[in-house]
């Protein structure tokens, strides 16, 4: 895994904004067969996001490594959602599921650092989650992985977003 950041934060721009990173997941190499021998293509699945909540996932296809991670980075950088983070770790335990891919993530301790590999670890570096414990079960392919803890980050609610579903107050939380 690689990690790249935005060119336009690299060279000083103080209007940019938080600074993006992305990080190289996967990349795939494919051989279509031709009179004259083989011809290599590739696709990346890239990860971006500002460590401050915002993350987003794409994938880019070319005939070059460059293009694809440039390709896959652009599409990742226009597909970052919001997640709900809370201090360090994430609000509650939640189960992300898309395709055969499923994630757990629990919410841990501060000082724990991230306890996950592969995508799931990307994903959570680049949301800004600092403090989590992952399990993958089912499918460990590298884009069903990645898109299974986006799907879990996407569901998480905070303590007062529950509460007032419930009918009840951060005042009432706080006498029991």
């Amino acid at each position: 895994m690689a990690a790249y950041q935005d060119s336009s934060a690299r060279d000083g721009d103080s209007n940019s904004g938080p600074e993006t990173i992305e990080k190289v997941v996967h990349i795939n190499r494919c051989a279509k067969v031709v009179k004259g021998g083989r011809r290599f293509s590739f696709s990346a699945l890239v990860v971006s996001g500002d460590q401050q909540g915002r993350v987003g996932c794409g994938f880019g296809k070319a005939n070059e490594v460059a293009d694809a991670i440039r390709k896959g980075s652009e599409a990742s950088r226009r597909n970052m959602e919001s997640v709900k983070i809370l201090g360090s770790t994430i609000p509650h335990e939640v189960i992300g599921e898309h395709g055969g891919g499923r994630i757990l993530l629990r919410p841990a301790a501060p000082g724990t650092g991230i306890i996950a590999g592969g995508g799931a670890r990307a994903v959570l570096e680049a949301a800004g989650v600092r403090d989590v414990i992952g399990k993958s079960f089912g499918s460990s392919n590298h884009a069903n992985v990645v898109k299974a803890t986006l799907a879990a980050l996407g569901v998480l609610r905070m303590p007062d977003e529950i509460l007032r579903a419930r009918g009840k107050t951060v005042k009432e939380r706080k006498a029991l």
